[in-house]
């Protein structure tokens, strides 16, 4: 079995929280007391132990012998398997796809290949002219021979105390000691010698340290006991310590299986079944997104800042995170034009994808970056709670002005545009020029690839936007999916545009006095985008709305952001114009029930279940999904996203809890918060459609505890949309 304990009030809650995820997918895990604890592994030290999760069926195997008989059976059923023989290149093929392998010792003809090397995979990645962003960081481990009278029996548990930084289990009775750095060290991040095999970093005493000085406080015997070997053995880490899964845009036929990031063996089994499912069926049958090699963009390609983001990661693998916490190590990487008079009014800036953004304001403060701030304050209501309010409740009764730059902007263009999207999206965007059209990508199983906007901009010019941290996923589907003859072009133009949102009930007196052009309803209706000009910038206007209100999302040339933004604080002084966070944002989307794509919605829930079936035109010809579709149509849902709310200041949504009917667990919340206009907290929940009616008593389970919930209608604030329409 394993112990995974708290040694702070902060980790048991923790360990609470992850307890009630846990059990939301399925898996039947209990909290135990420090005292269960102590009779499972009597050498713990009971200081500072406050419980622990305790898995029975856990354990441990040696990775060499079971791949050797994962070796020995696949030669069986008849696999060649050639050791000792370096690859040197991939050859791709004018049509871009893999037409073989070239080895040391000739060419291995193929159209599939899977890139699992390891600390290599970016070296190798780079045969094809594809970056995969991972370095090799510094991983030891120490064993230790038995403390006479305190030597461990087989079978006793592996240990995990991450608030000591320490992980352990026993080995020829004496223990086996690892753990995760605060301050982690990088080797060989340009590339990894190609005879570095077998072969091992010199021991670094000093950098494992604070892991066993957390061991002994754990372990008070391991004082006593002599230190047998250091093991430094480096492993590749991603920017996320995700692993790298999945077939790479661009190059067909070449998958990679890489960047484990801590995942590797333990993962081994199902990191083979998703492969496996990618090459045979096209897609798995779980949601990868968190994992898909597509998520890493350009700005990657920066080893610098690759390594520090991987630091970073793996400093957080056992330190504790808290949700609202931010990157702090490589920033500022990528601003906005607007940095200047968003530091001016006391933006507090989080980080997605590289960009600055703002979460929210500290009014007559300077600017700032927010980092680990959570600590300080724990798992409860924010500092900023009101703040966030201030600026909701300026979009729903004024007027709310928001930098959205790192919104992720594409641009499709070419006489084949317009039949490439149409296969990609579940809507028609076959609409005239100056329309917006909101979508989504779907996989063959009619899974959510992607939520964005597709605008037609001219007959054979179109933007797709989408979110900052999705938009090299979507770049890559759309690439996955070009055709071959040169009828389309694809680039992203995200640094190139600035986005402004400017939504509330005073939004469009605000637009309208800085521009000469007709921006009334009739002029410029809902779902509908027009250039105009403002202050001499020309200006794509886009009305459309995340938030729920009247309002705009803005579209000017980077170098013209400025003189744009000036123009509307100065204009909006008149109606009270408060500047706005994506803090602010998630709140005001959550009341209206607008869904987060890799929350909400995801590659494995469809548009139909997702309450999105409005955007589904079975009609308009074939698409990606259309047949998965329309069986899941014939058939009948099973479920249906739905809203549930909670009354109660102490209750904190913060996505992943439990949800109970009648004693019975049936779902887990997909993505909360609180809804200030409703004053009340806000999740979503796929539920069967026997329980989602509205009004139905639910409970959640937050740290431990279940809460009351009921379900509420799919929208809480303005049901018919009459306000967005306006």
């Amino acid at each position: 079995g394993s112990l995974r304990v708290a040694s702070s009030r902060d980790h048991f809650l923790f360990l609470k929280r992850q307890v009630g995820q846990a059990k939301a997918l399925g898996m039947d895990v209990e909290v135990i007391s420090a005292g269960e604890a102590l009779r499972i592994f009597p050498e713990l030290s009971p200081q500072d132990l406050y419980g622990a999760l305790y898995i029975p069926g856990d354990g441990h195997l040696d990775p060499h012998s079971a791949t050797t008989e994962l070796a020995r059976q696949a030669r069986e059923a008849g696999v060649t398997i050639r050791t000792g023989v370096r690859v040197v290149g991939i050859e791709v093929s004018p049509g871009g796809g893999v037409a073989g392998v070239v080895t040391e010792q000739g060419k291995v003809r193929s159209e599939i290949v899977v890139n699992a090397a390891g600390m290599w995979a970016r070296q190798v990645g780079k045969m094809v002219g594809v970056n995969l962003p991972m370095v090799p960081l510094m991983h030891q481990h120490l064993t230790t021979r038995p403390v006479p009278g305190h030597e461990l029996p087989d079978g006793t548990p592996v240990l995990r105390d991450p608030a000591n930084l320490v992980y352990m289990r026993e080995e020829a009775h004496g223990l086996l000691i690892g753990g995760f750095e605060v301050e982690p060290k990088a080797w060989s991040p340009n590339g990894v010698p190609w005879d570095f095999t077998q072969k091992l970093l010199a021991p670094d005493w000093d950098l494992f340290a604070p892991i066993m000085e957390g061991a002994i406080r754990r372990v008070p015997m391991l004082e006593q006991a002599e230190l047998a070997t250091l093991v430094n053995g480096p492993e590749a880490i991603t920017p996320d310590s995700r692993p790298l899964l999945g077939p790479v845009p661009g190059v067909h036929g070449f998958y990679v299986a890489a960047g484990l990031s801590h995942t590797g063996f333990g993962a081994g089994a199902a990191i083979g079944q998703i492969l496996t499912e990618w090459i045979v069926d096209g897609e798995p049958s779980s949601d990868t997104a968190e994992l898909n090699v597509r998520r890493f963009g350009p700005v990657y390609e920066d080893q610098a800042y690759t390594t520090e983001r991987a630091r970073e990661s793996y400093k957080y693998y056992y330190f504790l995170r808290f949700p609202h916490d931010e990157n702090e190590w490589a920033r500022p990487k990528r601003v906005s034009p607007l940095q200047p008079r968003l530091e001016a009014l006391g933006a507090v800036f989080g980080e997605k994808n590289g960009w600055e953004r703002v979460n929210y304001f500290e009014p007559g403060t300077p600017g700032r970056r927010a980092g680990a701030e959570q600590r300080a304050w724990g798992w409860g209501r924010p500092p900023f709670f009101e703040q966030i309010g201030v600026e909701h409740q300026a979009a729903r009764e004024g007027v709310a002005i928001f930098d959205m730059m790192s919104f992720g902007k594409i641009e499709v263009r070419g006489s084949g545009a317009l039949a490439l999207l149409q296969r990609l999206t579940d809507n028609n965007v076959d609409r005239p020029p100056g329309t917006v059209v909101y979508t989504q990508f779907l996989n063959a199983r009619g899974g959510i690839e992607s939520d964005l906007t597709v605008t037609r901009l001219e007959d054979t010019v179109f933007r797709v936007v989408t979110g900052s941290n999705f938009v090299s996923s979507d770049l890559g589907w759309i690439h996955m999916h070009m055709p071959r003859d040169g009828s389309v072009e694809v680039r992203e133009i995200t640094a190139e545009l600035a986005c402004i949102g400017l939504w509330g009930p005073q939004a469009r007196a605000v637009l309208q006095a800085v521009t000469s052009d007709d921006v009334a309803n009739a002029g410029l209706p809902y779902m509908k985008a027009r250039f105009i000009d403002i202050d001499g910038a020309r200006v794509l206007a886009q009305r459309v709305t995340y938030v729920g209100e009247l309002g705009w999302e803005l579209y000017p040339d980077a170098d013209q952001a400025l003189r744009v933004w000036d123009a509307l604080i100065a204009a909006g002084r008149a109606w009270d114009i408060q500047p706005a966070g994506y803090k602010a944002l998630d709140s005001l989307r959550l009341e209206k029930g607008y869904r987060y794509w890799s929350a909400d919605i995801t590659p494995i829930d469809n548009p139909f279940e997702a309450g999105l079936g409005f955007c589904v035109r079975l009609e308009k010809g074939d698409f990606i999904g259309r047949e998965a579709l329309r069986r899941i149509k014939a058939e009948g849902l099973q479920r249906k996203l739905s809203a549930l709310t909670m009354d109660g200041a102490a209750s904190v949504l913060y996505g992943g809890e439990a949800v109970y009917a009648d004693g019975r667990l049936v779902g887990r919340v997909r993505s909360g918060g609180y809804g200030y206009t409703i004053d009340k907290n806000i999740g979503y929940v796929y539920l069967p459609l026997e329980l989602a009616e509205v009004g139905r008593r639910l409970e959640v389970e937050l740290f431990g505890e279940r809460f009351p919930a009921e379900v509420a209608p799919d929208v809480l604030y303005d049901p018919k949309g009459e306000r967005v329409r306006s």
